[in-house]
């Protein structure tokens, strides 16, 4: 549809060359970006976003009413390049009218990817091992010296059977998993055939998991789920693992189990805040591996996001249907 007017769209960051290129081409937009690697300002952004039909954001820019209420009347779009929707006011987006747009499926194999990565780093200590290397603490061969925990015939459990979820299980069956565990909100007896996965409680699986995958969506009823009561359940061998959101889990209660033995090793991709601040006491953890927020960063998949994240927005501003439209 061509429209008489240009209708404004606001980028809040420099996305990749994809998407940027696909809202660059359409006759019936006007792009604005904030042309930068590093998050926008909120007060820029209020100023911004002023009189915009649509608005393509990231997981890292707070979409709340005061933002809201800056764009004005206008505004018909949200589009998010991300799987998560936690810094949306959704409550009050759905209030207004204003179609919400985000970018699942895109990133699951990328994201499983990193997953597998992290655990294996995490529980064969591979960033200990490397600085030794590098320290000179690698003299000679030792029996028991930089032993870690392998996957093979053990228990593995899963907090949140969704798409990701799955793909991860499916990339661990292969080292010889013996039983596969997974909480959510309801089972999902036709997902988990594919890997004989029981559904437990939090509670059993923290109890008989020998590496726990946090994969589950950030909601009010998992927010801190993961917490001193969980930890204190978990085996003094156990490896937990997050690449979900950092609000999940209660980082000083993790701190206290990692460092008092209580669990044998953590591995985060997400963390709370993002960026963590580097005098955080989790990084002075050996047992502790943190990496910032990488899950999604191949060229590939984060190309392919901004693309979905630009046509879901074209698409919202045409009236048209959305390849990937956040049900209200």
């Amino acid at each position: 549809m061509r429209l008489g007017r240009l209708m404004k769209v606001f980028v809040t960051r420099r996305i990749p060359p994809e998407g940027r290129a696909a809202l660059a081409q359409a006759a019936d937009c006007e792009m604005e970006l904030w042309d930068s690697d590093e998050p926008i300002p909120s007060k820029e952004l209020e100023q911004r976003v002023a009189g915009a039909y649509g608005l393509l954001c990231l997981l890292s820019d707070r979409v709340d009413k005061k933002i809201l209420d800056a764009a004005g009347a206008n505004l018909k779009v949200i589009s998010t390049l991300s799987v998560g929707v936690d810094h949306l006011a959704l409550d009050e987006i759905k209030k207004r009218g204003i179609r919400v747009g985000y970018t699942p499926d895109v990133l699951t194999d990328a994201t499983a990817e990193l997953a597998v990565s992290l655990l294996l780093t995490t529980c064969r200590r591979l960033p200990e091992a490397m600085a030794e290397v590098k320290n000179g603490g690698w003299t000679s061969w030792k029996p028991l010296w930089m032993c870690g925990y392998g996957l093979t015939q053990s228990t593995v459990g899963i907090m949140g059977l969704g798409r990701i979820g799955q793909a991860i299980a499916r990339r661990l069956k292969p080292f010889g998993i013996q039983r596969f565990l997974y909480t959510g909100r309801q089972p999902k007896p036709q997902e988990a055939a594919e890997f004989q996965a029981e559904f437990v409680s939090a509670s059993q699986l923290a109890a008989e998991s020998d590496f726990i995958v946090v994969a589950c969506s950030l909601t009010p009823e998992t927010k801190g789920l993961c917490n001193r009561d969980f930890f204190q359940k978990m085996k003094k061998t156990a490896v937990f693992v997050n690449i979900s959101r950092g609000d999940v889990v209660n980082q000083d209660d993790l701190y206290q189990a990692l460092a008092s033995g209580q669990i044998a090793a953590a591995g985060l991709d997400v963390t709370t805040p993002e960026p963590l601040p580097t005098e955080h006491p989790l990084l002075t953890l050996k047992n502790c591996v943190i990496l910032p927020h990488i899950g999604s960063a191949t060229y590939k998949t984060r190309n392919t996001m901004s693309l979905l994240a630009a046509n879901n927005l074209l698409a919202g501003l045409r009236g048209e249907p959305m390849a990937s439209e956040l049900k209200l």
